[in-house]
């Protein structure tokens, strides 16, 4: 069984959601975490996990999303966090890639990390052009999870590690620049690699400008395998035992 931690099949995006979660059967997957990135998604999150047998939720505010939520928004993400088939606070962390509020978002992400440490859930961490500050946020939250298409060094990736956490890896992995990403599975054990889409976003080589969607989760472990020297079926095992631990299935 393949398992897909990260992804948007929301219908802002597609409108054959029903294919695409057959195709992912058909692929091997037995497990897809759809995450929330605002209030709208959340409530859609919900629909999901109750509709399609292998689709469960993450519920989370993203920090690009942090002009427009609200206190009730997060009451929303804290009443339903213990329902079935939620798993995670996700998605939720920091982006400082563009001009934006950076106070605003670490009390943000604090907030939510604060709801994941109370209901003793996981969380799903988006870092963009901000690892240290992320990290220094995480070491301290009693909590563990999973960063989410994680390009850092093979240095912080041992630091986030260390801390409880796993390593999203998606299609970065398959771009011909993708070196920090290759140094990354190279020098970092596959007990803390697990498997990511993000799709609709980040195809995998050799699909680029198609839609992406959970079934290339494959072709993302594929990829793992020819660099790092391992069979197919012991890789897929182990990724997708390291994610059962993580969320206690």
């Amino acid at each position: 069984m393949l398992v897909d931690t990260h992804c948007h099949i929301l219908t802002e995006y597609y409108d054959n959601i029903d294919e695409i979660v057959q195709r992912a059967k058909d692929a091997g997957v037995g497990m897809i975490i759809v995450n929330g990135v605002n209030h709208q998604s959340n409530v859609e999150v919900l629909k999901l996990v109750s509709k399609y047998d292998i689709v469960y939720g993450a519920l989370g505010i993203q920090p690009e999303e942090v002009g427009d939520y609200t206190e009730e928004n997060l009451r929303f993400i804290e009443e339903h966090i213990c329902d079935d088939k939620i798993l995670a606070v996700g998605e939720i962390g920091l982006d400082y890639h563009y001009e934006c509020d950076r106070k605003l978002q670490k009390e943000l992400f604090k907030k939510q990390l604060e709801i994941a440490k109370k209901y003793h859930k996981p969380v799903i961490v988006h870092s963009r052009d901000c690892i240290q500050e992320t990290y220094d946020i995480l070491k301290n939250s009693g909590v563990q999870g999973i960063m989410h298409c994680y390009s850092g060094s093979v240095e912080m990736a041992k630091l986030f590690c260390k801390i409880g956490f796993l390593l999203g890896i998606g299609g970065i992995s398959t771009f011909k620049n993708a070196f920090k990403v290759v140094d990354v599975i190279k020098n970092i054990s596959l007990e803390y690699i697990v498997l990511e889409t993000d799709s609709p976003y980040l195809t995998p080589e050799p699909y680029r400008g198609r839609q992406n969607e959970p079934a290339n989760v494959r072709v993302i472990l594929q990829k793992i395998c020819d660099i790092k020297g391992l069979d197919y079926k012991k890789a897929s095992d182990v990724t997708t035992g390291n994610v059962l631990r993580l969320f206690d299935k």
